[in-house]
């Protein structure tokens, strides 16, 4: 369930984002805001002198007023071109420091989200987090642009009009007083239930965004299982939820405005019929410029009645216009409280201190840490003693006695121990769920483990900073990953500074070469849609192509030919048996054929490693592995 409000302090944590980004043009928009705001009050006091001298012109004649008309109204058209240029300003300057702060907003959003553990994005819906990018950042730039300048105005107007009425009558401004009673309760009253709903339907719309977002992705499944109207079924639950979620939300939000319009008409009704039966009472008028005079409790004049008439039109309108933006603002807060909620979650932890540099022998034939790439590198490890020593990195590693669980509770490794010495190829074989891609998961530490230890060239894992650890891994993964770009920036992502001649070398290598010459721009061939015109098996060797350029000292491969056809199997494993040469090399394979030539395979059933050993070694045992090859049993 939702939460009902938005938690405290996120409005003020947002202004205080807002302020802190913009602390030299929000002075502007505050000025702006004031003198437009005074502009929007000072006709009320004319309309109220212009009344003045026009009673005086029917009695005395127009000659003795029309110079005092005149200069009222010249001035008066000064004060509302002055308002209108405050108005433009504070229009632009609004839309750089809101545009400017979304901006600044999304750069926290995803400096941030880059920093999570994978863990979060295997628990989190992929439209859901688009939504915190679109639908609630949206509700920001309404806020920012719109709610809060219109709310900051209506507020310094009603101040305003407070001061003009105390100044004229007090009477009448008990009138008025007594009409914005009813419409804050009116506002109170149903502004609170649409507010409830608004929420709701912030977290409603991310969920359905986050069902379509899944849909588009596993269009071509549904179709080829006919499951269209399972999905249709779905989708109409998540948006019928959105629909009542809305509906009650713009029910009560439509509701305020009519209400609260109505209610300032009877208060303009109400404010004509009190003026008329003060002045024909002939009850007294108390008033701060009467008490100014030495006249308070005088008559009440009929310009102070026409000026209050303008008066409690422009405090009703205004009321209202605050009372429009509740709803602006609850859904703004809402979003808000998603964003915070993706920037406060927690980094990934990484305490490590080990890091990975280039190194060289000095003369004696000790490692030393070198500011050139020399094609060595070296764990820099440092000691408490302030002493420093540097460890080839050869690519050993090792799992001692590793128990892990995703959920407390429910474990998925049970006491896994392997060795993996510089160059061997070790592969898992296994049923799903047996906990092979798990394994692999450890040793780069997307998760860390709950008890045993992982070591890597006689180094705890854990004291190594995970950004080195994962420089010295490389991946090549069963479900492929292409970016927008050109298939030369697509391999190029495994080695940011590789040079063109890497690239293609390493294309060579995956046997990538040959089709990505025959597209229309070779390697220049641009990418979109994680490569869509690309088959399957072609996306695959760019990815291999892609790991293959980092060249690092350990490979996982993780189902890494699975999407490729038998005949281009071929060609990839000559070159991924190139590539593998002088690495350590971790293989997650279906296909029993893959991993024939593995210096050991580990065969696992249910988090346990139950076999171990060589092809040869396994088949004569006549175990699992014998039953797996021979086909006595299938991998499910």
């Amino acid at each position: 369930m939702p939460k009902q409000r938005a938690k405290k302090g996120t409005f003020t944590r947002l202004l205080r984002l807002l302020i802190s980004d913009y602390k030299w043009l929000l002075p502007v928009v505050l000025v702006c805001i004031a003198i437009n705001s005074v502009g929007n009050v000072l006709p009320s006091v004319f309309l109220k002198n212009i009344t003045d001298y026009i009673e005086i012109g029917l009695v005395s004649g127009w000659s003795a007023v029309s110079g005092d008309i005149v200069r009222l109204l010249v001035i008066m058209g000064c004060v509302l071109l002055v308002a209108l240029i405050s108005s433009f300003t504070h229009a632009r300057v609004m839309a750089v420091v809101t545009q400017g702060f979304l901006n600044k907003m999304r750069k926290r959003m995803f400096n941030g989200m880059q920093n999570l553990p994978i863990k979060y994005f295997d628990s989190t819906g992929h439209g859901d987090i688009m939504s915190y990018y679109t639908n609630d950042i949206d509700t920001l730039r309404q806020l920012i642009s719109q709610s809060l300048p219109n709310m900051l105005n209506s507020a310094i107007i009603l101040i305003s009009l407070v001061a003009v009425m105390l100044y004229y009558s007090m009477s009448l401004m008990l009138v008025i007083v007594l009409g914005v009673v009813v419409m804050v309760l009116a506002v109170k009253g149903i502004g609170s239930r649409s507010a409830r709903y608004f929420v709701r339907q912030q977290h409603s719309l991310g969920k359905a965004e986050g069902f379509i977002e899944e849909m588009m992705n596993g269009q071509k499944v549904v179709k080829v299982f006919c499951h269209e109207d399972e999905s249709l079924r779905d989708f109409d639950k998540l948006n019928d939820q959105l629909f009542h979620d809305a509906e009650q939300a713009n029910r009560y939000g439509n509701i305020l405005g009519p209400v609260m319009g109505n209610i300032g008409n009877l208060l303009y009704v109400i404010i004509a019929l009190a003026g008329i039966m003060v002045i024909s009472l002939g009850l007294p008028n108390y008033s701060l410029s009467g008490l100014a005079s030495g006249s308070f409790g005088a008559a009440l004049q009929l310009s102070v009645v026409i000026s209050f008439l303008n008066i409690g039109r422009q405090f009703t309108n205004n009321v209202n216009q605050i009372a429009q933006q509740f709803n602006s603002i609850v859904m703004a807060l809402a979003g808000a409280e998603r964003i915070f909620d993706l920037m406060d979650q927690q980094p990934e932890h990484d305490d490590g201190y080990v890091t990975l540099v280039n190194a060289k022998y000095d003369e004696s034939g000790e490692l030393v840490e070198c500011s050139e790439h020399t094609g060595i590198w070296a764990w820099c490890h440092p000691h408490g003693d302030g002493t420093v020593t540097y460890t080839r990195l050869t690519g050993d590693v090792r799992l001692f006695d590793v128990d892990f669980e995703y959920e407390k509770g429910k474990p998925v490794l049970h006491d896994v121990s392997l060795w993996a010495e510089p160059g061997q190829k070790i592969a898992f074989v296994g049923s799903t769920g047996a906990g092979k891609t798990t394994i692999t998961n450890l040793i780069n530490r997307f998760y860390d483990i709950e008890d045993g230890k992982i070591r890597y060239d006689g180094i705890n894992i854990n004291k190594i900073k995970k950004a080195d650890l994962r420089r010295s891994l490389g991946a090549v993964l069963q479900d492929v990953n292409l970016f927008t770009g050109t298939v030369m920036d697509n391999i190029r992502y495994g080695k940011l500074d590789a040079t063109d001649e890497e690239c293609i070398a390493a294309a060579k290598l995956a046997n990538a070469d040959d089709f990505i010459s025959r597209l229309p721009q070779g390697y220049n061939t641009m990418l979109a849609s994680n490569g869509a015109n690309l088959s399957q098996g072609q996306r695959q060797l760019i990815s291999i192509a892609r790991a293959a350029v980092a060249d690092p000292p350990v490979m996982i491969m993780d189902e890494a030919t699975s999407s490729i056809d038998t005949r281009t199997e071929a060609l990839v494993q000559q070159g991924m048996d190139a590539l593998m040469k002088g690495r350590t090399v971790f293989v997650i394979a279906h296909r029993l054929s893959t991993v024939r030539n593995s210096d050991a395979i580990m065969v696992l059933e249910h988090g346990r490693i139950i076999e171990r050993g060589s092809h040869d070694d396994l088949i004569e045992k006549r175990g699992t592995y014998y039953q797996l090859y021979t086909g006595a049993f299938e991998l499910e």
